[in-house]
């Protein structure tokens, strides 16, 4: 009786330790799992090779003849060299397997990209933050852009090993005009004092853990918002399935109140008001892409896209997060797309919504581009050429070169405190990257050259037909020069400076 009482308090106690250890149990099992995963067939092979063992001893015990060594010898020979051929055969074949389960959402169409409004680069939202923060003295965790209010999102950690975050701020960073609206919202550091990666009871993902075992984040989906002056962390989760090939799908969210530490975890992801959907899944979705082919494509990368890594785009080279443009809808993670091996050509561009529901994978588009685009490295330098009195000088340079819809990208051009102007592209028409200036608002300046049959095409004949009319009637009359814009006067004294070259070189 004193055995049985004294069983039972081991298995209470272990079992309270396992529910009170319930972060920790959450990443064994997720670890333990995947390594399973790895090494079921091998594990499978030696329990096969056990069991002949197991069959030869059992004879020799029952008389047989049966020349145990020699067959132990021969079984262990065996298992050993055939176990070692699965678990190398296992470890390539599973990762195609586990890209193939990723890639079972995808799509690959020829259709354009849906239109997509561009934003302030991510680079410059980041410093724009610090300046902003006024007197807070932690450290910036997290900046994330909200499609939805076209904000950017950066979550403050509050210093010292038992603390949670201090602040959050949401603010503006528009292409064009004047506006640089925030909103600063502060955690209440006493009662709301968990953070991710905190100490002790200050950890946010035990707290995650203690209300939905089994699901995990990524520290780098987590982000904050502002809902009435209250700071609001999101934090999109993540839940392990399959057995031999084990795969991540979308857990719900949730949403931690910054004033008094209420943790909500939930299903229903429509009121979130930024991405919902794990970008880190969605990245993991992107990089299966290689599995569109066969096992052999794939060993040998025959198939499948990379996201850019020439270092245009540095800080922020995939899953850009974009709103639809002009039309209602939800945002997705965008990223341009190179073929395999040395190529540097933008040929598709993957799309994945920022908000999915249910517990399956997001569907996930790669639409193929026609025409092409040049690589991010040699479009830079194409701007750099092209428009040398706008870029680059002083402090400017240019930023991310992004997909904007239809067969489009744009790329920003200014300082990291003040974008003055923008770049859009079409791929390479006739020989020639496509090419146009405008101002940070989306006004065009002029073109270098503008595909035919595009919207600057027809702006810029349009223009010229106004001005050769003018001209007509009164031709020795400029006009009024006050009147005229910084642009305008830019481009007639480009203009002027190309006839007098013409006259001169004709004389």
């Amino acid at each position: 009786m004193g055995r049985m009482v004294r069983v039972g308090l081991a298995v209470v106690v272990a079992g309270f330790l396992l529910w009170y250890g319930s972060y920790y149990t959450t990443i064994l099992v997720w670890e333990v799992r995947k390594l399973l995963a790895w090494l079921a067939l091998p594990l499978l092979t030696a329990g096969v090779v056990m069991a002949g063992l197991l069959v030869v001893r059992l004879l020799r015990r029952g008389g047989r003849k049966v020349s145990g060594t020699a067959s132990a010898a021969v079984l262990g020979w065996l298992g050993a060299v055939v176990g070692l051929g699965l678990a190398v055969g296992w470890l390539v074949y599973g990762a195609y397997l586990q890209d193939r389960a990723y890639m079972a959402s995808a799509e690959v169409v020829t259709e354009p990209v849906p239109a997509l409004a561009a934003r302030a680069p991510y680079v410059v939202g980041k410093a724009q933050a610090a300046p902003h923060l006024g007197d807070v003295t932690g450290e910036i965790a997290d900046i994330t852009y909200l499609p939805d209010a076209d904000r950017f999102a950066t979550l403050v950690e509050r210093r010292g090993w038992l603390a949670g975050y201090e602040v959050g701020l949401v603010q503006e960073v528009p292409l064009g005009g004047v506006g640089r609206s925030q909103e600063r919202c502060a955690f209440d550091v006493d009662t709301a004092d968990a953070r991710v990666g905190g100490w002790f009871g200050h950890n946010l993902g035990r707290k995650i853990s203690a209300q939905r075992r089994w699901v995990r984040f990524d520290a780098g989906d987590v982000y904050v918002t502002c809902r009435g002056g209250t700071p609001v962390v999101v934090v999109p989760l993540k839940r392990q399935t399959g057995i031999l090939v084990v795969t991540e799908r979308p857990a719900g969210v949730a949403l931690y109140d910054g004033r008094t530490g209420r943790l909500t975890v939930t299903d229903d992801t429509a009121s979130v008001p930024g991405p919902s959907y794990p970008l880190s899944l969605a990245a993991r979705q992107r990089e299966a892409t290689v599995a569109v082919g066969g096992f052999g494509d794939w060993y040998f990368e025959r198939s499948g896209w990379d996201a850019s890594e020439d270092g245009a785009n540095e800080g922020n080279e995939s899953e850009f997060t974009l709103r639809p443009r002009e039309v209602a809808g939800t945002g997705a993670y965008v990223t341009p797309l190179t073929p395999q091996g040395d190529a540097g050509s933008i040929v598709a561009v993957s799309t994945v919504p920022m908000r999915h529901e249910g517990g399956g994978l997001a569907p996930m588009t790669v639409h193929r581009l026609d025409p092409t685009w040049s690589s991010p490295q040699a479009l830079v330098a194409l701007i750099k050429a092209e428009y040398r009195d706008v870029c680059c000088y002083n402090d400017d340079e240019v930023f991310e070169v992004v997909p904007t819809g239809g067969s489009t990208w744009t790329a920003t051009v200014g300082s990291k405190q003040n974008i003055r102007y923008r770049v859009e592209g079409r791929g390479q028409v006739d020989g020639r990257e496509a090419t146009c200036l405008k101002a940070a608002d989306g006004a065009l300046i002029r073109c270098a050259h503008a595909a035919p049959g595009s919207p600057e095409e027809r702006e810029l004949a349009e223009r010229e037909r106004q001005k050769r009319e003018a001209g007509a009637k009164n031709p020795r009359d400029p006009g009024d020069l006050k009147a005229y814009t910084p642009e305008e006067l830019a481009e007639l004294q480009r203009r002027l400076s190309e006839e007098v070259v013409r006259r001169l070189r004709g004389a």
